[in-house]
């Protein structure tokens, strides 16, 4: 019989990280780490920055082709990026 004040380790962990404010940053190292992958090799050699803030991701590239690019696939990339996060991790994205 389980003990009623038990809770799978996976909750536990979320919580922790949702309590000292640390899954965005995890959130945003890992979408770092994959956005070559997620985006292509020419919008990701064209990337010179990312990074997350409030559920809000900036994105700074080196050709002004890329940004129009992007800039046209908005909510197509807000989709994918949640899709491939499985929950909502961007909800607007900044293009500088």
């Amino acid at each position: 019989m389980m003990d009623p004040n038990t809770q799978p380790l996976k909750d536990v962990i979320n919580e922790l990280l949702e309590l000292y404010k640390l899954s965005e940053k995890i959130d945003e190292v890992t979408l770092m780490e994959q956005w070559q992958e997620l985006m292509g090799k020419m919008i990701a050699q064209h990337t010179k920055k990312i990074y997350l803030n409030k559920r809000r991701l900036y994105i700074e590239v080196s050709s002004s082709v890329v940004r129009s690019e992007l800039a046209l696939a908005k909510s197509k990339i807000i989709e994918m990026l949640n899709k491939n996060f499985g929950r909502d991790i961007v909800h607007d994205i900044v293009l500088k």
